[in-house]
Parts: structure tokens; sequence; C-alpha cells
């Protein structure tokens, strides 16, 4: 199955792409549905499982799914006219989607948390139903949010699981696998980039293709300056003060001082992350990367490089984004990028990753040394796990998402200075997560039910 570098990069909302974003989209996806059902309906409604039940509040995720059913959508996400309608909403007990008549919903009671066990498919998953004038449910759809805004029904989960799912895409280079990438790396002797871009080509032409990378970066970058010139509390009951201002005008203020300390250049790396994932808990625009949680590492990473790095070229940026888009897709098909199916380190973990493998492609790596350096950012989260404190996407995923960027600058560093040979493929690496992800325990895993979540008072 082809994943192309704009479904791993998408322009959305936050604070959560598995439980803002998604949820947002399944509601959308219904809609559609509705639109092309013959039955004439009367109301709306719907429930939440699993995680999103768990720590759908902190997360957004009621809000989200009911301006998905009003017409909203991540992409063209407009928060004024968002709270406006909510508000409507929530007096009239009425939703007015576009194309379909006004429906009956009342927020208190017609979208519920279920706590009990998560639907079978996944543990982020959620129905919305369609009802007549009698109230009576006349259409159903089940869907799960499966991270990074992805979102598929219960049917098109069960078919991604089945017989079918080994297909081959009908790309030039249709690499599975980080072993198969090096092959083909190796017998053309293109760069992981170029063969990916010879993919994208198969559905978009170059100059589509450009601009879309173009549009990533601009909103990347526009978030990371947003975040440094925001000031104030967080929402969501944590009283989380912003950070990353307070931190710029220092390192501003210290620049050219003979004092500063060598290290300090960590810093830098952290606030670019921090700045990206303030906006992001504040409900702002931001670029999955792979998922909004871990949105911060990438551009955080391009940033450092533009910035700091002698030599460094917006030109790059394209070829940074190709690279990292193929070892995400790798950690997707083989693994997860979902906190709730495999904790943290399918988030950060993945996005470091990404990060490390984009940052030596840019700097000259060679595909080898590119899989060295996704293998040793992965290795070194295997085992996060994904417990935000009162479900909130601020506590420890802003700081993390610093120290993610950290080790993966770091590890492009190391790859860089070696000659792509080493002892841990890629492949193993995300198998490991894979399996880690399963025998993980469920409160670990974006529930908000242990760890952190329950030892860091939440008031």
């Amino acid at each position: 199955m082809f994943l192309s570098v704009f479904d791993m990069f998408k322009v959305g909302v936050g604070p959560s792409s598995s439980h803002t974003m998604g949820p947002m989209v399944a509601a959308a996806r219904f809609l559609d549905l509705m639109r092309a059902s013959p039955f004439h309906f009367h109301g709306v409604a719907g429930s939440l499982h699993g995680s999103l039940a768990f720590t759908g509040v902190g997360h957004a995720t009621d809000r989200a799914t009911i301006l998905g059913l009003a017409g909203f959508e991540p992409a063209s996400y407009d928060a004024a006219k968002a709270e406006t309608t909510l508000a409507a909403i929530e007096a009239t007990h009425r939703i007015a989607p576009p194309g379909l008549p006004e429906l009956a919903f009342n927020p208190k009671t017609d979208l519920t948390f279920d706590y009990g066990p998560p639907l079978a498919g996944h543990a982020n998953g959620m129905i919305l139903k369609a009802k007549d004038a009698q109230g009576d449910v006349i259409l159903q759809e089940t869907y799960y949010s499966i991270g990074g805004g992805f979102v598929l029904t219960a049917a098109e989960l069960a078919e991604a699981g089945g017989a079918g799912a080994k297909a081959r895409a009908d790309v030039p280079y249709p690499f599975e696998t980080a072993a198969e990438m090096l092959e083909m790396a190796a017998k053309s002797g293109l760069s992981i980039a170029r063969m990916k871009r010879a993919n994208e080509l198969k559905f978009r032409t170059a100059a589509e293709i450009d601009a879309g990378l173009a549009r990533l970066w601009e909103v990347m970058n526009a978030c990371i300056s947003r975040g440094m010139t925001g000031e104030g509390i967080l929402p969501g009951g944590l009283k989380v003060r912003r950070r990353a201002k307070g931190i710029h005008d220092q390192l501003m203020a210290e620049r050219g001082l003979n004092m500063t300390a060598p290290h300090t250049i960590n810093d830098w790396m952290s606030l670019y992350a921090m700045a990206v994932n303030e906006e992001n808990a504040a409900g702002g625009q931001v670029v999955t990367a792979p998922t909004n949680g871990a949105a911060g590492v990438l551009p955080a990473v391009i940033r450092y490089w533009l910035d700091h790095v002698p030599g460094a070229a917006p030109s790059g940026v394209g070829d940074f984004l190709l690279t990292a888009a193929a070892i995400g897709g790798l950690c997707k098909h083989n693994a997860s990028i979902s906190g709730a199916e495999c904790g943290c380190q399918a988030e950060v973990g993945s996005a470091a990753a990404m990060a490390a493998a984009g940052l030596c492609a840019v700097m000259g790596g060679s595909a080898m040394q590119v899989e060295n350096a996704a293998e040793i950012a992965l290795e070194h989260h295997l085992g996060m796990t994904c417990d935000p404190v009162k479900g909130l996407v601020q506590v420890p995923c802003i700081e993390r998402n610093g120290l993610g960027a950290i080790k993966a600058v770091s590890a492009a560093s190391l790859a860089l200075r070696g000659d792509g040979v080493h002892l841990v493929s890629l492949d193993a690496c995300i198998e490991t997560m894979r399996q880690t992800g399963h025998d993980m325990h469920e409160k670990y895993k974006e529930t908000s039910l242990g760890g952190l979540a329950v030892n860091v008072p939440n008031c």
C-alpha cells in the first residue's frame, strides 16, 4: 500500500492527531455517508471508546467530533467559527451540517464516553449513528482513529489486516522494509529521497509535489514562529505556563557572548520543538509529523539545520521531508505511529527516527547512513510509555519533543561518523517497537491510567 508524503504529513489542528483530528475526519466521513444515503435523517449521535473515552476530554475529542458533525475539517479549521458553532449547538440542541437537514443533537446526551473495554479493532474506536423521526438508528458506522490523523472504518481495518494487505503498490520503488529500501537504493544508485519522489510522481506532477512540500514547511515554520512569541497559560486545567518565548528571549540575549556554553545549542533545538508543541497544546495549526503529539521533533531539526549548520539551504527541505516520510512509512506499515497502540515510542520515537534520517540525508549521508541514523534514534526511544497527565498533550509531551529533537540530531551525527555498517537494523528496531507495544500494559498507552498521569497532581 502506497503511503504518500502528504499522508504522513498533514496540516491539521491540535492537540492530538488521533484524538482530535481523527474523530473530526471520521465525523466528516459519516456526513458523506449520510449525504449518499436515501434515508431522511432527524438526528445524530455517537459514542467514544477505549483511549478516545479515557483521554477524550483532555484531547478535545468530544469537541472535535461535534465540530466534525457540523462540517468542520482539520485542514480548513477556523477557531473563531468553531467556538460560535459549538455555542449554538449547546444552546439549540440542533446541528446543521452542510448538504443535510438540520439535525437533533444534544452534546450532553448524544455523545457518550464508554469506559468499558475498547472496541475490537483498535484502542481508538468510535461509533456514529443517524436516526429517524422516531429516534431509531437507521445508519451506523464504526471508525478507528489509528494515529497520525489516519481513519479507517471497521471494514477497512479488517481489509487492511487481511490477505490483500501485502499487495505491492504500483510505484517504481515499492519498498516495505528498510532492507528492501537499501537494496533498491544500491541497485538504482538513487537516494532515498529520489526514490520516494519517483513514487510520488505516479500520483502528482513534479510541480504539485514541490508546492506541497513547500506548503508543509511553511506551516511547520510558521508554527515555530508563533510558538516563540506566544505567552500565557495553556488550556486544560494543569496551568502549564508557555515557556518557549522566555527561552527564546534568553537565548537571543546571550548570542555573541563569550560565556555561552557549547551545549546551549541543545536549548535552541528544544526551543523550536517546544514552540510547536505549545501551539499544538493550545489547539493551534500544526503538521502531523507523524502525529500531533510528536509534531515538534521534525520541524525543530529542520530549523536547527537551516539556522545553525553551515551550508544548509532551504532547497534541501524537500529532500529532508521525503526521506523522513519514507522512514515514517516503514514505522507505520510494520509497527505503529499511534500512542494508544504502542506508547510514545511510536510517536516521538518514530518522529526522532524520521528527523534523524532527514538530517543525515541533507548532510550528505548515504542510504546506509540514513538507515543507521533512523535506527539509532528509534532504538533509544524503545519502551517509552504514553502517560499524559490529565489526558492533556502537555506533560510530559512538550519537553519530550525537545529531547526527541536532540536525540535525532545526535543520531544523525553518529551515523555520519560511520560508514553505515551497524549491528541492529532499522527493521529489527521497528519490529521490537511493535512487540514492545503489544506487550505494554494498556494503562501506559494514552489512557492516563498509569505512569506520570497518576503520580503527578492534576490540579
